[in-house]
């Protein structure tokens, strides 16, 4: 695959950066080659795609047509993502690093599904009609756009998460502005690129790539109408207090700590393997990824030796090869961050059983982002790595005594995104779905979003639903 010079795409266009602006560079998580280089927006680029987005707002070639006519246009869209399958998922894998099979089963079917789902409810949005007070009145409310939207994204998933803001905020006439995250800009390009080819007029898409700054002008922006931003929470408190000027509405989907409770009664293997899979999927780069696990203290031992056995044999590697199971971590920079947060929790007591360090020693993995799969066990609550969200491989195991503390445990942190259940009995899972305080509760399965559920959290995890209906 070559290498990608990518420009802006403002008004239907793909023009240089303003004032002879830069470009910056992606890399290769795994070996460190250039992936492309994509230009830096400027504040001229940003006043450019909110008065080219605000202008097809009222252009009859997009606020003209009819809800059926855009459902096709999405419809196309996933059409061109699966036509593109195999070349977006090789380029999510080159530039974000996650595992070809992921890429390709979950990062592109899941952008092509949102396309699809978000298509479906182009002619299903309705208004309603109320029994007023008045006398020979007839009152009736219209779903209208809420106008120019700002969609940032962030670099763990940024396929997927790029579909499931651009696809309903077409599907209910808003015109976009997509910022996709600067460590992996790629595939957003590409999607845009194909969103292009589908036929949707100049405008209502438009694409600006680069650094925070582009995203705070968005945010600030007088011409903005709403702001939508999946990211860390620190960022997302920026945003809420960027946005107040002109009052945007805001959705917000942040950070998690998902609590993953392996009740007295489940079945040890099978809830090994989904643990693994829900705590290191993406190498731990979820925001829903399972990061606290309580075992019955009577089986701490058991689960905890499984796991790391079961972890300490996964294959890192290049997610090309097909071979690999764990891929890099997105940066260097986050690589150091997730190594300090192992050491900070050994440091403060906990016992290191597998994994724990860089991938330094083996020549495949030198080049890239590459950290063992981690399992600590005899982690307590009040310990940095049970407390704060860490984003990587790490598997972090602690005991519990009576089932009575589970809730009060789970709900003892500033998130609430997710959690997991693993239990045979169906009487307490839906007592701790119903306790646990998270946008979404897992009984027996992985942390993956679907389309038509609605998706957010409480506290620190954000503000606001997307998915579904919402």
């Amino acid at each position: 695959m070559e290498q990608t010079q990518a420009r802006l795409f403002i008004n239907g266009t793909w023009a240089e950066p303003a004032a002879g602006g830069s470009y910056f560079p992606s890399l290769d998580p795994a070996t460190g080659a250039l992936v492309g280089t994509f230009a830096e927006a400027g504040p001229a680029d940003v006043d450019a795609a909110v008065s080219a987005a605000r202008r097809a707002l009222a252009d009859p070639a997009w606020a003209g047509i009819t809800a059926a006519e855009r459902a096709r246009l999405l419809w196309r869209v996933a059409d061109l993502i699966e036509a593109h399958a195999a070349e977006l998922a090789e380029l999510e894998t080159r530039d974000q690093g996650q595992p070809l099979g992921v890429a390709r089963d979950v990062s592109v079917a899941g952008a092509a599904e949102h396309f699809r789902y978000y298509a479906g409810w182009c002619t299903k949005i309705e208004g309603a009609v109320a029994p007023v007070s008045f006398p020979n009145t007839l009152h009736y409310t219209r779903r209208e756009p809420v106008g120019v939207c700002a969609l940032i994204t962030p670099w763990n998933f940024p396929l997927m998460i790029a579909a499931w803001k651009i696809a309903p905020a077409l599907a209910c006439g808003n015109t976009v502005i997509v910022k996709p995250a600067e460590q992996t800009p790629a595939t957003t390009v590409r999607l845009v690129e194909l969103i292009e080819r589908a036929g949707i007029p100049a405008g209502v898409v438009n694409l600006l790539t680069g650094g925070p700054d582009v995203g705070r002008a968005l945010v600030g922006h007088p011409g903005v109408d709403k702001v939508s931003f999946t990211g860390s929470t620190a960022v997302g408190k920026e945003i809420v207090r960027g946005s107040a000027a002109n009052l945007k509405r805001v959705t917000l989907e942040l950070g998690g700590k998902a609590p993953s409770i392996i009740a007295a009664d489940a079945d040890i293997d099978a809830a090994v393997a989904g643990n693994l899979q829900g705590g290191l999927l993406n190498s731990g780069q979820v925001c829903a990824a399972y990061t606290r696990f309580y075992v019955d203290r009577r089986r701490v031992d058991e689960f905890t030796d499984k796991l790391a056995n079961a972890a300490s044999g996964l294959r890192l590697g290049n997610g090309l090869d097909p071979a690999t199971q764990l891929g890099p971590l997105v940066t260097a920079e986050h690589l150091a961050k997730v190594d300090g947060c192992v050491r900070r929790a050994v440091e403060e007591g906990a016992e290191l059983v597998t994994g724990g360090t860089r991938a330094d020693g083996d020549r495949n993995l030198e080049r890239g982002n590459f950290f063992r799969p981690t399992v600590l066990a005899g982690v307590r609550d009040e310990m940095s790595i049970a407390r704060d969200e860490v984003f990587g491989p790490v598997l972090p195991v602690l005991a519990y005594d009576d089932p009575q503390e589970l809730v009060p445990r789970a709900n003892d942190t500033e998130y609430g995104l997710a959690a997991a259940v693993w239990t045979k009995d169906l009487a307490t899972a839906h007592r701790l779905a119903a306790d646990i305080r998270a946008g979404a509760v897992f009984v027996n399965m992985l942390p993956i979003p679907d389309s038509g559920a609605p998706w957010g959290g409480f506290g620190a995890s954000g503000w606001g639903r997307e998915m579904g209906k919402y």
